[in-house]
């Protein structure tokens, strides 16, 4: 083991060890380090072309796909910066003019908001035009400029009006986020010093600790970046796990080749090993040939990992568990995960790699490979656990899996060792789950912008060995070849689609301007409090009951409770007792911090083995007449729903229709109190609507929408609907407003630009957020004012909401698994607030460096792991 890596096991200088792995002694003579080098990469190919009519992928070339970084390093990121802070414009001699400070804090939570204007920023600005004269100067202003004079009085109550609303926008920015402190400064008689007069500078945000669980070495890279590749860039301490070695059948080379090459699985397994590293170099250094150093560890299901750490970044991790993968996408294959999983075989044997530092062969039960994820997680402290999708479903027509078998049941046993990590491990830091699709996005419309598609293939290219030159020195190979025809898979590179944690809805505000936040970690759902408009913060506090999935949304019942909503995963004894099944909790009152017990509305699937359990995450709403309902995408790609009874009862899983829905459904009321549901397709989106409050759910209707990437935005607004999107190979956001009367009609379908990104995009009065290119949260805070991008990376989706009549927040989940708000005044021209964190740190405030030995059972690096 290295010096230079403070991971599963400190070492002192003379190299004995002073931890246990990952559950055991290391044995010296299995122990070993080869630091890899290499010179600097190439240019890539171009980017190829996309054919958007391509069929959807039946499966990589002879399937076959592989884990490590030193464990809770902390690095500082640069300050936040103080995004969309408003600047007063007036005059000295006008400034005295301005009412006074206490005046605008008293009106500030009341502050009115103007209707949002629903043209298109070159509508208004058309508008704006007409509004003055024909060389853009008001009427008035010309007027006094004819006879010598100048509108003093005019233009100064236009400056006061500036300067009234910087005021309440600060001020009622200060209440929102800064209630803690206001509640202080009132409690304490005594006259507040110097360090009370100054509001603190924002703390900066804890990059996080990030985990990833893949099946196969390249699923990270294609279906989990650019996130990885965010998450790299901003200095968060990543590691990657790879279940299996990815062998397939051993033949390291394109088509032209296959069928000269002489199988070889250990040596296919060491080139896939090899790619990996230089991909990851290449995304932390830009040097693919940056070296590493490889390190045997124990683990705690008994068998042992390789560990490579990059010397240049060694908050980069790789941990290789080298189990056998399936060899086939769908095909009955019980050597493999799946069939551990269904219990056909009792142990899983390795497929160790040519090149690793591992040496003796060994084999876990299924047990076994749980204990073993567990132990990395007790070893690496993540705060955001990145897995593949536990439950794609199948085609409707063909019924074959919509994702390697290999990818979804690895996902499932991630599911199994975060809720034993959650139950058993006490002193750790919470932790949020996001989940990836696979092979079905190569089906589904492009979520990338060119440029970011273009990174994203530059990787992969690194990874498939393009230029075939020698860079790492291993017989072997250095890249995998079996790829190089087709870098970007089934047009994965230009891609990206979570799974779940989709929806928007999971901050909300109540009838006091009070704030409620729920997000899903440690598998239950975390609630975060706000009373009032200046209230304390409290939280996160965990709902009683576990085993839920990613994502809540939440949705104010009319007697004025929340109510929330989410799926739930559940495990038995047999295979086939894996469910997962919709399920809700409701407060006991309105304001009240406690919520009923979680009760379930089933599931409309009969059992896992028809549609591996894949429904989507609820979507729910209340009618005019207070009439409750939920929605999910089905695993036959149909909507169905429940609608609650007027006694509080639930009627069944109806069937809507539609086909080849994707994604999550998305619902909100108009101004009539009609209820309309639409969910995205491959081609478009289509929706359903109520013809009257209180009636059944109308035939499903094509909208005419052009195609759009999967996440959807509804929110009742202008008498109608209005639905955001975003636009495929763009990234940009666009908008349409959507009416009932006589049926679902479109109009103002418009395109407001943006920073590129992809992912849901939330929106509320003024203000529109969702995640930009690079990862951070970008945010269009008033009708023609230019997209700003704050420093956040964060999980999953943002959310909003009003708060009051003239207000909006914002929120997100940081890769810290820490609440972020923010707020703006719904105006015009209005600037957000800064950020803040809510509750404490989820990381402690400092770590070790890897370069200084640390002792396992120190604070700073958590306990040492138990023996197996």
């Amino acid at each position: 083991m290295s010096d230079s890596w403070q991971g599963p096991g400190a070492r002192d200088p003379q190299g004995a060890s002073t931890g246990s792995g990952w559950g055991q002694q290391a044995r010296p003579s299995e122990q070993g380090q080869q630091p890899d080098r290499a010179p600097r990469q190439g240019r890539q190919q171009p980017y190829p072309a996309r054919d958007a009519r391509q069929q959807p992928y039946q499966g990589h070339p002879q399937e076959r796909h592989a884990y490590a970084h030193p464990p809770r390093q902390h690095v500082h990121p640069h300050p936040p910066e103080q995004a969309h802070q408003a600047e007063p414009r007036a005059e000295s001699a006008e400034r005295a003019e301005a009412p006074e400070a206490p005046e605008a804090e008293a009106a500030a939570p009341d502050v009115a908001a103007p209707e949002v204007d629903a043209e298109t920023s070159g509508s208004r600005r058309q508008a704006l035009r007409r509004a003055r004269g024909k060389d853009g100067v008001r009427d008035g202003a010309r007027d006094g400029a004819r006879d010598g004079t100048r509108p003093r009085r005019r233009r100064r109550g236009g400056l006061l009006k500036v300067v009234a609303f910087c005021v309440v926008t600060a001020v009622g920015s200060l209440i929102l986020l800064r209630g803690n402190e206001l509640l202080d400064r009132l409690g304490t008689p005594t006259a507040p010093d110097k360090a009370t007069e100054t509001p603190a500078a924002p703390e900066p945000p804890d990059p996080g600790r990030v985990l990833q669980v893949i099946a196969h070495p390249d699923d990270d890279l294609y279906f989990m970046n650019p996130d990885l590749r965010y998450s790299i860039s901003a200095g968060s301490p990543v590691t990657s796990v790879y279940l299996t070695s990815g062998e397939a059948d051993g033949i390291n080379a394109g088509s032209a080749k296959a069928a000269t090459t002489k199988p070889d699985k250990p040596a296919y397994a060491e080139a896939r090993q090899n790619g990996i590293r230089a991909a990851y170099a290449k995304m932390a250094t830009g040097d693919r040939g940056s070296p590493w150093t490889r390190t045997v560890v124990p683990t705690k299901g008994g068998g042992h990992a390789e560990v490579d750490v990059l010397i240049a970044k060694p908050q980069v991790n790789l941990v290789w568990l080298q189990l056998r993968e399936a060899g086939t996408v769908y095909e009955t294959a019980p050597n493999s995960l799946h069939g551990l999983w269904d219990g056909k075989i009792p142990r899983l044997d390795s497929m160790l790699a040519s090149g690793t530092p591992v040496k003796q062969p060994f084999s876990y039960s299924k047990d076994q490979v749980v204990q073993t994820l567990v132990g990395i997680l007790e070893q690496y402290r993540p705060t955001t656990v990145r897995s593949q999708d536990p439950t794609p479903g199948r085609y409707p027509d063909t019924k074959r899996y919509t994702d390697h078998q290999d990818h979804f049941y690895g996902a499932r046993f991630v599911q199994l060792a975060t809720a034993a990590y959650a139950k058993d491990v006490t002193d750790r830091p919470h932790f949020a789950v996001q989940n990836y699709a696979g092979y079905i996005n190569g089906s589904l419309p492009s979520a990338l912008d060119p440029d970011e598609a273009k990174e994203k293939l530059d990787i992969l290219g690194t990874y498939a060995w393009l230029d075939r030159q020698n860079h790492c020195n291993s017989p072997a190979g250095c890249g995998d070849l079996k790829i190089s025809d087709q870098p970007g898979g089934n047009r994965w590179s230009d891609s990206i689609n979570y799974a779940r944690g989709t929806s928007t809805n999971w901050l909300t505000s109540d009838a006091q301007q009070g704030l409620w936040a729920f997000k899903v970690l440690d598998g239950q759902v975390a609630v975060w409090h706000r009373a009032g408009p200046a209230g304390r913060w409290k939280g996160p506090d965990l709902l009683p009951g576990t085993g839920m999935d990613p994502g809540v949304s939440t949705v104010t019942l009319a007697d004025g409770r929340k109510a929330v909503f989410g799926t739930r995963t559940s495990f038995g004894a047999k295979p086939t007792d894996y469910r997962r099944e919709v399920v809700h909790a409701v407060q006991k009152q309105p304001g009240a911090e406690e919520f009923t017990e979680w009760q379930s509305l089933g599931t409309p699937e009969t059992a896992d083995e028809n549609w591996t359990s894949d429904i989507s995450a609820p979507a729910v709403s209340v009618d005019g007449t207070g009439q409750l309902a939920a929605y999910v995408r089905d695993g036959a790609a149909g909507l169905r729903g429940r609608v609650q009874r007027p006694d509080g009862s639930w009627g069944p899983w109806e069937k809507y229709g539609g086909t080849d829905l994707h994604g999550s459904p998305a619902t909100a009321t108009d101004g009539a109190g009609r209820r309309m549901v639409f969910a995205a397709t491959s081609k478009s989106v289509v929706g359903w609507t109520q013809p009257t409050p209180g009636a059944p759910l109308g035939q499903v209707t094509a909208t005419g929408l052009p195609d759009t990437t999967l996440p959807l935005t509804a929110d009742g607004r202008e008498g109608g609907v209005r639905l955001w999107f975003r636009k495929p190979g763009s990234g940009n956001v666009r908008t349409a407003l959507i009416t009932g009367e006589g049926g679902l009609k479109v109009s103002q379908m418009t395109d407001l630009g943006g920073l590129q990104g992809f992912g849901s995009v939330t929106a509320s009065g003024h203000l529109l957020a969702g995640r930009t290119a690079g990862g951070q949260l970008g945010s269009e805070a008033g009708s023609g004012r230019p997209w700003e991008r704050s420093p956040l990376l964060f999980v999953g989706a943002p959310s909003s909401t009003m708060t009051g009549k003239g207000l909006v927040s914002l929120a997100v989940v940081g890769l810290d698994a820490r609440l972020y708000v923010t707020s703006s005044a719904d105006v015009p021209n209005a600037h957000l607030a800064p950020w803040q964190p809510v509750g404490p740190r989820n990381a402690p405030p400092s770590l070790p460096s890897p370069a200084s030995p640390a002792s396992p059972a120190s604070p700073a690096s958590g306990p040492a792991p138990a023996a197996p």
